[in-house]
């Protein structure tokens, strides 16, 4: 069967957006490329594209079937109308609750194309993989949700790297975040509720931050009591973090907060990303087990560096990648929706595995 999605754009050649062509192109996607400044040497078309120019990302956009944005958070709107103004797919791997929301309403408004945001790590694989472990279970108490991208051989006392954005770090940091606390949306702080997590023996933290739950609240209010996403970070990085923005009263001054601390701890490349997701609930009494028994289910992955199209790539790139990848294959195949607003919980994780992409989150060790 012909895919529905052959034709993809791909906007912003930055860490993950390289990969991302890179990947659907050898997925058998045709792909055409945009950044700002002109690339050469890829194995895609490339083309230099100003996304604040209107009527050029428009057109730039109807030559496509979809379109992935990898631009930072506050440049993805405009991609989004133009996509929906064009008919054109669209996905991106924002985690912005704003901009998801404007997409939302872009989707009510255009309901004959898919928009598709967060299709990324946090919000995105770890919301796929937290719906999943409900499947079977009822009366569902608590959802935790947890990922980190961490340096694996951490220097200095914030043990730190900004392998991504540092805009988006400082935001989850600093933005409210969304919960579900006895089975209703609460916003909190960030940066409070800490908890110790063991992950392969080693030691991390964990503090509420904005951002990685994607619509999960929205989805679940009412069917799970607690749910809410946590950074993993190594001991001690939080209380910094406070320190800084609170008694050296840098909230207000978040553009200088990116600047010295990119400075201080620019990206490294041996990176690993931690993904911790567990559920309690009682099960309904498939699966041999009891109807009404409390169970724990959990999925835990320590993801590192792989080579991929003869590069070695970062580990927050390339689970970054695969994942908005494996998405946009399940679209094109028909396997999922291509039209309204797609959720991240919406999708199955044993299809998203199932794909080229997905195979390559698949085919680690948990803890390799």
């Amino acid at each position: 069967m012909a895919r529905s999605i052959s034709t993809v754009s791909v906007i912003g050649l930055g860490k993950v957006g390289e990969l991302v062509a890179t990947l659907l192109s050898e997925s058998g996607f045709t792909v055409t490329a945009y950044d700002a400044r002109e690339r050469r040497g890829l194995p895609f078309a490339c083309r230099v594209l100003d996304v604040r120019d209107a009527t050029a990302l428009k057109e730039a956009l109807a030559q496509g079937d979809a379109v992935v944005s990898c631009m930072p958070y506050h440049l993805n709107l405009p991609v989004a109308e133009a996509a929906a103004s064009a008919g054109v797919h669209y996905f991106d791997l924002t985690e912005d609750v704003p901009t998801t929301q404007r997409v939302h309403e872009i989707a009510a408004a255009q309901p004959d194309v898919l928009l598709a945001p967060q299709c990324g790590l946090a919000p995105g694989l770890i919301g796929i993989v937290g719906a999943s472990l409900t499947d079977g279970l009822d009366s569902i108490r608590s959802m935790e949700l947890k990922v980190g991208a961490l340096p694996r051989h951490p220097a200095g006392l914030l043990g730190y790297a900004f392998n991504w954005s540092a805009e988006g770090v400082v935001n989850e940091y600093l933005n409210d975040c969304e919960v579900l606390r006895a089975g209703v949306r609460k916003t909190v702080p960030a940066m409070t509720e800490d908890e110790r997590v063991v992950i392969g023996g080693i030691d991390l933290e964990a503090c509420l931050t904005s951002g990685g739950l994607g619509t999960m609240c929205e989805t679940y209010e009412g069917r799970v009591q607690r749910l809410d996403y946590k950074s993993l970070r190594y001991p001690g990085h939080f209380a910094l973090m406070r320190f800084l923005f609170d008694e050296l009263r840098l909230r207000d001054r978040r553009e200088l907060v990116q600047e010295f601390l990119v400075d201080a701890k620019p990206p490294v490349d041996d990176d690993v990303v931690y993904l911790h997701a567990a559920v309690e609930g009682a099960a309904t009494g498939d699966d041999e087990v009891p109807p009404g028994q409390v169970l724990r289910r959990q999925y835990v992955r320590a993801y590192r560096p792989q080579v991929i199209a003869g590069r070695e790539w970062r580990a927050i790139s390339w689970t970054t990648a695969a994942s908005a990848c494996a998405v946009v294959e399940l679209v094109a195949d028909g396997r999922l929706p291509d039209r309204g607003f797609l959720s991240q919980e919406e999708i199955p994780l044993a299809a998203l595995l199932d794909t080229t992409n997905g195979a390559y989150l698949a085919s680690l060790d948990a803890l390799s």
